[in-house]
């Protein structure tokens, strides 16, 4: 069975201790390193026609297979955690940017959301679904947030902070305050809705948010 460490705080990568005939696939741009020993090929994970499904829908048409023996290092490409959900036949619908890796023996798919998730919250209008058994590893900008609901509890999430949550849990997207505070406020803007039962993650860190905070450093056109 492969062996998996996360390592660092703010910048965490995966090292993945691989056996002979053991395998992992990973997100395209993700590796850091890998011994010489680890073979590396690119695959349609799913086949064709899924692969197809999510090169449609702005998701990686291919993934890349480690092969053991050997380790293997990936990382996020924000500063952040790295976030391992074991799956045991069940199913997670993940933010369609938070994929770092998964095992063989889980299916890797997309699911279309309601529209107003992709059009209203800006967070694209599919989800990533990953379901079987075995590990998945998503990276989660900034701080990483597990929180388990019990039947009928009811989480509100700003939209761009949700990372992943348990398939078959109930969930919509409401707006909060009116245009006046979408366009001065820069709060809530779009909620989702989440009820349990089941598993719920989030991230302390958008990219709207790391851009923002680092746009004032960039020179402005016509400044030199």
């Amino acid at each position: 069975m492969p062996q998996y460490s996360i390592e660092g705080y703010d910048l965490q990568y995966l090292k993945a201790t691989l056996n002979h005939g053991e395998t992992i696939y990973a997100d395209a741009g993700h590796m850091v390193g890998k011994d010489k020993s680890v073979q590396l090929k690119t695959k349609m994970q799913g086949g064709l026609f899924g692969a197809l499904k999510r090169r449609l829908t702005g998701e990686t048409f291919f993934v890349t297979e480690f092969a053991g023996p050997g380790d293997v290092y990936l990382s996020g490409i924000f500063p952040g955690r790295i976030v391992q959900i074991p799956l045991r036949g069940n199913g997670i619908l993940v933010e369609s940017h938070s994929f770092l890796a998964i095992e063989p023996s889980v299916s890797y798919d997309v699911k279309l959301t309601k529209l107003s998730v992709g059009w209203l919250g800006g967070e694209g209008y599919f989800l990533a679904k990953f379901h079987g058994t075995g590990n998945v590893f998503l990276h989660a900008y900034g701080e990483a947030i597990e929180k388990y609901l019990d039947e009928g509890e009811t989480l509100q999430v700003e939209a761009s902070h949700l990372l992943a949550f348990e398939d078959g849990m109930k969930y919509g997207v409401q707006t909060v305050g009116g245009l006046r505070s979408m366009l001065f406020a820069h709060e809530g803007l779009f909620l989702v809705t989440i009820q349990g039962p089941g598993r719920v993650w989030l991230h302390t860190l958008t990219i709207e948010q790391l851009v923002s905070a680092l746009l004032p450093f960039f020179p402005q056109e016509g400044q030199k």
